[in-house]
């Protein structure tokens, strides 16, 4: 089963694919979507939807996971935050992808054991968890790649 981790925003977007071939995970691709913060907000939104769509047609995921939004002081981030994770859901649908969705608690208790982890646990757990030679970067990515492992772990039978 091939997953797409997706750790979503309105400038960056982060995205990992992992292969999961009876209880072994692999590391197929991750990386970033930058949103061009020169333009106006519609085509920032546009840019990300087709840079998560050239990553479905491109590695084919069979799932979508996706971190849900993180809900602080601030209105208005939050806000933005949804209207970024609804492209990304967009996106997967309209791919006719199964999406599942976690809290950032979840993710972290998944891939470190403890759900107030640290991003640098975080990252050196994915790194490990993974095999990869070093921390994927930039942090982003890595939040997406943990986000894949999550629903590796607690995906539905």
């Amino acid at each position: 089963m091939r997953i797409m981790g997706i750790d979503p925003g309105t400038r960056i977007v982060g995205y990992g694919v992992v292969d999961l071939v009876g209880n072994q995970m692999r590391p197929v691709t991750h990386g970033v979507i930058y949103a061009d913060m020169k333009n106006d907000y519609g085509k920032r939104l546009r840019s990300i939807h087709d840079g998560l769509t050239q990553v479905i047609v491109t590695h084919r995921p069979d799932q979508v996971a996706i971190e849900e939004a993180f809900y602080g002081k601030n209105a208005a981030s939050a806000l933005r935050m949804g209207e970024g994770r609804g492209v990304a859901i967009l996106a997967a649908a309209l791919h006719d992808k199964p999406l599942f969705q976690y809290t950032p608690a979840e993710v972290k208790k998944a891939v470190v054991g403890n759900g107030r982890a640290h991003k640098e646990q975080i990252q050196e757990m994915v790194r490990l968890l993974l095999g990869l030679p070093e921390i994927p970067e930039p942090e982003d990515a890595a939040d997406a790649l943990a986000v894949a492992i999550c629903h590796c772990n607690r995906r539905p039978e």
